[in-house]
């Protein structure tokens, strides 16, 4: 009878026969172990069901229209300029066609096909406009990618059946600790970034908390003990409870806590389907076949009474022959799989490249997993000039903007510029004014800050190019941190 094994006892080399292996076999027994597919099925099926579910409700909301048609303008990606919405109806047609790439994912129908086509839909839909940026977005992307790579469709698929292949299948070991490296790096950034002097000051979680009074336990979240108990512990989790999820032995209270914090932020701050993604990948941690092991518990201890049909005996599971080492296309894999993670372990750390507060410039703000981590009211006042008369308009972001696009846009220094640019061009094209300068007066409060100016007024913006440098027309924060503005914060935003 064969026996599950997880995959740690399958990676599993005691320090003698460690010693004695050369590297390759040893990264080749790390890569290429067999193991169970069901784990990594599982991950296929709730990946494409919440993204059917996302899809129906941006129908549901009138997203699609709100964010992809309405709007006259869009906050494109430095470099993709290029990227625009399809013309009429096209925009309503590519979401179906993200729901039923999604529904082929999910059962595993033309399953290359349909992952590399969800890809480079969703990229698309991401690419179109930044001041849609939702960290979620950014991590549907890298799962799709993965998924794009890895076997997920070897059973319980239809692919599987049309192939009359047999559906309990084995999977290489490096398409189950690709995903959990993944989220390793997720999670750890998670609560790096929040170990920052505004974060260890209880903000802007304290005033976040204050505002949901309405809650069954909102009282205690005006008590800082209650505050502090949720900003150190989610530190505190991400830090040491992610690893831990990488041993046996602890994975499982970690896990149940990591599930308690997403749905404590599904419900609180309702931050879409981040909660779930994340969710369903955590379970990626377990052995590969657990969806077996809790279906056999399940058909034994809960319902022992009811026929359910076998799953996960002794002739599902046919491990494959480990190769002695790496030959070409594993040596290619495993160079693949360390420049991914190099990648995702580099690109946060950008920031540091640039002088000052991450969360007032904005600088390398993106992309790098620093999830409701300020609070940024802002107040912006446009002010074209024509250099030829000295004539001057006033001009507020809400006047040629949607508001999901005016909010951001009065916070966020590169999209400060582009909208400055956008300016210039409406004067050209519709008031037949060329050229004029644009200046912007921005005021912001920083987590409960006194407001300060966020862009140096005098600049004329039409003549800074966009690109990837240090924005010097972006001034310093010089706003301490001052506790009586804490909870209320300050409703008039005059500088």
């Amino acid at each position: 009878m064969t026996t599950h094994q997880p995959l740690a006892a399958g990676l599993a080399v005691g320090a003698e026969e460690t010693g004695r292996r050369p590297l390759s076999a040893r990264l080749a027994a790390a890569l290429f172990t067999q193991v169970d597919a069901s784990a990594l099925v599982f991950l296929r099926i709730a990946f494409g069901f919440i993204m059917l579910v996302e899809v129906w409700r941006f129908f549901e909301h009138g997203w699609i229209d709100r964010h992809y048609i309405a709007p006259d303008f869009y906050f494109t990606y430095f470099g993709f300029d290029w990227v625009a919405p399809w013309p009429g109806d096209g925009m309503y047609w590519h979401f179906v066609g993200i729901a039923v790439l999604s529904f082929m994912i999910m059962v595993g129908l033309f399953y290359r096909l349909a992952t590399i086509l969800f890809f480079v839909a969703f990229l698309y839909i991401f690419l179109l406009d930044q001041s849609r940026y939702l960290n979620h977005f950014y991590l549907v992307i890298l799962v799709a990618f993965l998924l794009m790579i890895v076997p997920a469709h070897r059973s319980y698929s239809l692919d599987a059946w049309i192939r009359r292949r047999s559906q309990d299948a084995t999977i290489p070991s490096w398409t189950i600790w690709i995903f959990r490296l993944q989220f390793e790096v997720v999670y750890l950034y998670a609560g790096l970034v929040k170990m920052n002097a505004d974060w260890l000051r209880l903000e802007p979680l304290g005033m976040w908390l204050a505002r949901r009074d309405h809650h069954l336990l909102g009282p205690l979240y005006n008590e800082d003990w209650v505050v502090a108990l949720a900003a150190y512990g989610s530190i505190l989790l991400h830090l040491i409870g992610a690893p831990l999820l990488m041993f046996k032995r602890t994975r499982g209270p970690v896990m149940v806590v990591y599930f308690a914090f997403h749905l404590s932020n599904h419900f609180l701050f309702r931050i879409g389907i981040f909660p779930w993604m994340t969710m369903a990948a955590t379970l990626m941690f377990l052995d590969p076949d657990w969806p077996k092991q809790l279906y056999r518990w399940l058909a034994h201890r809960v319902w022992p009474t009811i026929a359910l049909p076998a799953w996960g005996g002794s002739a599902d599971w046919r491990p494959a022959p480990v190769p002695s080492r790496l030959g070409l296309g594993g040596r290619l894999l495993a160079a693949f799989i360390g420049l991914w993670l190099a990648l995702q372990v580099l690109v946060p750390l950008r920031h540091y490249l640039y002088p000052g507060d991450v969360a007032w410039n904005e600088e390398g703000h993106r992309f790098s997993w620093r999830m409701k981590l300020r609070d940024k009211r802002s107040e912006a006042l446009f002010i074209v000039r024509d250099p030829a008369t000295g004539e001057t308009w006033e001009v507020r972001p809400e006047d040629y903007l949607l508001e999901h696009q005016a909010r951001p846009v009065s916070s966020r220094p590169d999209m400060i510029l582009q909208f400055a640019h956008h300016l210039a061009e409406v004067w050209a094209e519709e008031e037949g004014i060329a050229p004029v300068e644009v200046r912007a007066d921005v005021c912001s409060s920083l987590n409960g800050r006194w407001p300060a100016r966020l862009i140096d007024p005098t600049r004329d913006l039409t003549k800074i190019e966009r690109d990837m440098g240090h924005a010097d027309w972006v001034l310093p924060l010089d706003k301490p941190f001052e506790r009586p503005l804490r909870r209320a914060g300050r409703q008039d935003l005059r500088c």
